[in-house]
């Protein structure tokens, strides 16, 4: 420790000043040397008062001591050292404090990081992607007589998740073989987190909601997959903006899309098993009728038409599942009542072999077995599946918004803190993805690029709307069909592609720099 006193004669100098409106000195400064410049007579002290960096000026020098040891020049101090006092007859005039380079510099740092913020944050919404999805957002709130036709939606669908896989499994194919052990370990641990993310999202909801515990378990499967739209949007932002990404991140999709099927599944067993009614009710919510029937009609079953606006609202979230394939009822037990299996084998098919994870997988492997070949086999296909990628995507995101903004309506009758869900917790989520690989890869060693902390955050704060959905329509009929759409859709979706991904790059750009991985 160092103390630095003053004369009385500069201690009734600095009140002066004071008086006056200017910066003075404290009668003793403390803290610890860091570091020492003989040259030009000034040392650095962490003040531990204020908390930051002083740099202090003297123009002489008489004794300086260090616990029972004599220094007779400043040359003989040593950063680190604990000195007990300075002798000297200094006055205010010849002693300043002024700010280090190192605290302008951080001073300095923060502002350009908010400049940063906020450069990107405008460059992200008017970038082509943002502009056609507020184009189609428009469109139920101008009233614009405007159907997207659902084969070209389903078409380009199959596009994306062909395409994401394609180039990712391309990139697969030059990646060195030491690696593929630590990736696995990352893909295990996103599943892992996703989970948690799940059970999280429950909890959350069961504390400030009042949704039925159905639908709550319901949504939060929803929150504990992810999201294609969102995943390929934050692909053609950080392509745009340059950024790289890991190239395994899009079978990182496909891996933390399964975890939010199999929480779903899991509280809704345990509902069930708590006395949960044919209609989802739990004892001691309104409406429980132990005695209560599914209806004999499936929705969504061939021949069947929409006699309600409760069922035509679940054969338009059929449209949105992308397979719409007839599906046998479940464990028909010959009186009209459905009881849906809980993790079926034909609930696991649905799981681990919809659509969307067939077309994603499919095309990972044809990318990986294309790219092996060489250049000269991909380069054909490049032209479609890369090149044309980013306007495809605008097309897909001009869909996405009419159907965002439409299910913005379905809110209504959520209340504000479900609504505050699907607007905040994308940001918790996804903060604690950035962590989470962040650990990873300070505990493994391998430095990650920031696409692929983006992509992360983007899996783990994003919602399902494609496979959940459709595992809900098989094994969950009790649930909503509208309220977790509207809220992975109108909410947390338009937040994400909008806000959120600029706000995670942000996130991850501090977190890398203020704790580097070597």
């Amino acid at each position: 420790m160092i103390a630095i006193r003053f004369p009385k004669v500069a201690l009734m100098a600095g009140m002066a000043l004071l008086v006056i409106g200017l910066p003075v000195l404290a009668d003793e400064l403390r803290g610890t040397v860091k570091s020492v410049d003989a040259n030009n007579s000034r040392m650095v002290v962490h003040d531990e008062l204020a908390q930051r960096d002083v740099v202090v000026n003297f123009n002489r020098l008489t004794t300086l001591k260090s616990g029972d040891h004599s220094l007779s020049t400043l040359k003989d101090l040593r950063p680190g050292a604990h000195v007990l006092s300075i002798i000297d007859s200094l006055t205010a005039s010849k002693v300043t404090v002024e700010e280090t380079r190192a605290v302008a510099a951080d001073k300095e740092q923060a502002r350009s990081i908010l400049a940063e913020f906020w450069y990107n944050f405008r460059h992200n919404l008017f970038k082509p992607l943002l502009l056609f999805f507020y184009l189609g957002f428009l469109v139920p709130i101008l009233r614009v007589h405007f159907e997207f036709p659902y084969v070209m939606y389903q078409a380009l669908t199959i596009y994306l998740l062909i395409a994401i896989g394609w180039h990712g499994g391309e990139e697969l194919a030059h990646l060195e073989a030491g690696s593929i052990r630590s990736i696995a370990g990352f893909m295990v641990l996103g599943f892992m987190t996703n989970i948690v993310i799940g059970i999280f999202a429950y909890s959350i909801l069961r504390a400030a909601t009042r949704m039925r515990r159905i639908d709550q378990a319901t949504v939060a499967g929803y929150y504990g997959s992810d999201s294609a739209g969102t995943f390929v949007t934050a692909l053609g932002v950080l392509t745009t903006a340059h950024i790289r990404y890991g190239a395994y991140m899009p079978v990182m999709l496909a891996v933390m899309e399964i975890p939010g099927c199999l929480v779903a599944l899991f509280l809704v067993a345990r509902l069930r098993n708590s006395g949960m009614d044919a209609l989802g009710n739990m004892p001691d919510e309104p409406g429980y009728d132990p005695g209560a029937t599914l209806p004999k009609t499936i929705v969504g079953q061939p021949g069947h038409h929409a006699e309600t606006k409760h069922e035509a609202e679940v054969e338009s979230e059929l449209e949105m599942a992308l397979e719409k394939m007839d599906h046998p009822d479940l464990n028909d037990n010959g009186n009209g009542e459905k009881k849906p299996a809980v993790f079926s084998g034909k609930l696991l098919h649905e799981v681990f072999l919809n659509t969307g994870l067939y077309l994603l997988f499919g095309g990972i492997i044809i990318g990986l077995i294309s790219g092996l070949q060489g250049p000269e086999v991909t380069r054909a296909d490049d032209s479609f599946f890369v090149t044309l990628f980013q306007g495809v995507l605008c097309l897909f995101l001009l869909e996405m918004g009419m159907t965002a903004s439409r299910k913005l309506r379905d809110l209504r009758s959520a209340g504000w803190p479900f609504v505050a869900f699907g607007i905040l917790a994308p940001n918790l989520f996804a903060t604690v993805g950035i962590l989470v690989a962040h650990v990873y890869s300070y505990m493994t060693g391998t430095p990650f690029e920031l696409g692929t902390y983006v992509l992360f955050s983007v899996l783990c704060g994003a919602a399902s709307y494609i496979a959940v959905p459709a595992v809900q329509r098989l094994a969950i009929p009790e649930a909503s069909p509208t309220l977790p759409l509207a809220a992975s859709l109108g909410l947390t979706f338009s937040y994400n592609v909008t806000i959120g991904i600029p706000v995670y790059m942000e996130i991850a750009k501090a977190v890398m720099r203020n704790f580097p991985v070597a």
